[in-house]
């Protein structure tokens, strides 16, 4: 898979994290609603996006200062594919939310966002198309540690901003649109539980991370 091929899959995840609902567009819903002001689903998406970009982020940088020690082997490639396919597996068999999740206040959409974002292995997902990415554009593998380093990391950052901005862009879309034309009563009539598809999603995106090492 291609450079530009790796970058769409990162927009995409970032899209379809944004549709779904347990990522918190509903808590902008709830607050326009209870505001009475659009702005205020703005306002609601805004910490909700620096949740999870801290929780794509903080899943990404491990791996960029560990696929440097490891010279970007097969090995890890294939290990974190593997990681994120059995993730997958696991939210399969166990849907439940944690439930310190609902103990968290709902003026801390930021923690709340990284911690939903974490606990879904959102992050996760997006490590093997990181490698990829940092295998195809990093330094030589005769580079220095801190220039090898600092270039991974820069990548894991540019793939956590280009997601979260995706994440933003689909979730306030969905957001303005059920706030503004659609109304709460369709979420009470089409709820959409999204659970076995993020669980699929999750195995299908470590078995396209193993498959992409073995290439």
């Amino acid at each position: 898979m291609n450079t530009g091929a790796l970058w769409l899959t990162v927009v995409a995840l970032g899209l379809y994290h944004g549709l779904n609902p347990a990522m918190g567009w509903p808590l902008a819903v709830a607050n326009g609603m209870t505001d009475r002001r659009a702005a205020s689903v703005f306002a609601t998406m805004l910490p909700l996006g620096g949740g999870h970009f801290m929780a794509i982020a903080v899943a990404l940088a491990p791996f960029a200062w560990l696929g440097w020690y490891l010279e970007w082997s097969r090995a890890i490639r294939i290990g974190a594919g593997l990681a994120v396919l059995l993730f997958g597996v696991y939210k399969l068999l166990g849907r439940r939310h944690p439930r310190m999740l609902a103990r968290i206040a709902p003026t801390r959409l930021a923690w709340w966002s990284f911690l939903m974002a974490t606990a879904h292995g959102a992050g996760l997902m997006l490590v093997p198309f990181m490698l990829g990415l940092c295998a195809q554009s990093g330094p030589g593998h005769h580079a220095i540690m801190p220039s090898m380093a600092q270039a991974n990391m820069g990548t894991a950052l540019q793939i956590a901003t280009v997601h979260t901005l995706a994440t933003l862009l689909a979730g306030i879309g969905v957001a303005w649109a059920v706030y503004r034309y659609l109304g709460l009563r369709m979420l009470q009539r089409v709820w959409l539980n999204l659970d076995a598809v993020w669980g699929a999603s999750l195995v299908l995106a470590g078995a396209a991370g193993i498959g992409l090492a073995m290439m």
